[in-house]
């Protein structure tokens, strides 16, 4: 709905204060065998995100984790607050991050990080995501809510075509 409402010039995507998204269900997933994860092409869904030709904030307050980094990276811009973690840890479970995590992660913090995270299922804190250019502002969790309106509102005031040719 967004994408054709010219009143919305600017997503924000939020979960909790403990969790902006964990990612899958693994529990739903085991149930299943891993071609049929393929074959219903689960990805698919969050596709709108990264496909939506409007900005999106991702405003992520405690855990990024899996599938819940991944569309955290769908996004154009992550503000984070101070409790947020990030991490990819896929390998723990036999499997990769599936949903362009291997390559939005390099183009985010570099392949030597990415990989290392990827690779070793490491999760880093928001600090060293601001620091590596994961996230563009980190701030205090009870500033999340304003801090990312504040951006909302600073995007929201452009011109619609050139925020959406911008993008």
């Amino acid at each position: 709905d967004a994408e054709f409402n010219n009143k919305i010039k600017v997503v924000i995507l939020k979960g909790s204060n403990k969790v902006f998204a964990a990612g899958a269900d693994i529990t739903e997933m085991t149930k299943k065998e891993y071609i049929d994860h393929i074959n219903k092409d689960f990805i698919k869904n969050w596709e709108s995100i990264s496909a939506l030709r409007k900005p999106i904030i991702a405003s992520v307050a405690g855990y990024a984790l899996g599938g819940g980094c991944e569309i955290a990276m769908m996004c154009d811009i992550i503000i984070a607050a101070k409790n947020a973690q990030f991490g990819q840890p896929e390998i723990n479970l036999g499997t990769i991050p599936a949903s362009g995590g291997t390559q939005r992660l390099i183009r985010s913090v570099g392949k030597s990080k990415a990989m290392e995270m990827i690779l070793t299922g490491n999760i880093i804190n928001a600090e060293d995501a601001y620091r590596l250019g994961l996230v563009s502002i980190i701030c205090a969790e009870e500033q999340l809510d304003e801090k990312t309106l504040n951006i909302a509102k600073k995007i929201s005031q452009k011109s619609l075509p050139v925020l959406m040719l911008a993008k």
